[in-house]
């Protein structure tokens, strides 16, 4: 191949392995409000979540969760989340050794100011709700992308960083609900809320409002592209 082709090729791959680096940087410092989106990687939960949602550079995230507290290591700065039961403060450690395949949003500047009103909401108010296995944003209980969607409207109902969208369980292309939806919903006596609105941390990882500003272990389905940065 001529040296005329060889020169761009070696310039774009050395300049994906820069963002690469720049984006896993080790002197990043976290702040209260980063929210930390996580390829769960949960069996048949999680992969029904990721087929019908995208997330930021096509990764498969299934889960979130936002800093609340942060201290001078893993084990004390804390995360509040919608897991297993209820919601819950988990330390980082804790977090991480679920799953490293995290990607971590920030706040844009003009939107910092929503951020101690939100985290008071959300550690006063929904830490101990139940979690919300239905995926009802109308009741008083909380699946992992809500609180973070109430936490921001109460700090402003006018907020746009996260926005309300029709869910689907269907398999892609398909009028019919996965298997596993199928399943857990006759297990819940529940009907599948098939177009209900909703929200989930793929389409939560692509908001306008925020930017990604560190990834922790790359989450499957990543693909980094030099027309997006």
């Amino acid at each position: 191949m001529s040296a005329k082709y060889l020169f761009p090729i070696a310039m774009g791959g050395f300049f994906i392995f820069y963002v690469s680096l720049m984006l896993r940087q080790p002197s990043f410092t976290f702040q209260e409000g980063d929210i930390f989106f996580q390829d769960l990687d949960c069996g048949p939960p999680c992969d029904a979540i990721e087929a019908v949602t995208q997330g930021y550079m096509g990764s498969n995230l299934s889960h979130c969760a936002i800093i609340t507290e942060v201290g001078p290591n893993l084990k004390t700065t804390k995360l509040a989340e919608a897991i297993g039961e209820t919601v819950t403060e988990t330390t980082l450690e804790e977090f991480l050794n679920r799953s490293n395949k995290v990607l971590v949003g920030r706040l844009k500047k003009e939107h910092k100011e929503l951020i101690p009103t939100a985290l008071k909401h959300i550690k006063d108010n929904l830490l101990g709700k139940p979690y919300d296995f239905i995926f009802d944003i109308t009741d008083d209980t909380y699946y992992c992308s809500e609180i973070i969607y109430e936490g921001l409207q109460v700090a402003d109902s006018n907020q746009q960083i996260m926005q309300l969208n029709p869910m689907t369980f269907n398999e892609p292309g398909t009028n019919s609900p996965f298997v596993h939806w199928i399943e857990y919903y006759e297990e819940l006596n529940h009907e599948i809320p098939e177009g209900e609105l909703g929200l989930n941390p793929g389409g939560m990882s692509r908001s306008e409002g925020l930017d990604i500003i560190y990834m922790f272990e790359k989450p499957s389905g990543y693909i980094l592209s030099l027309i997006h940065i």
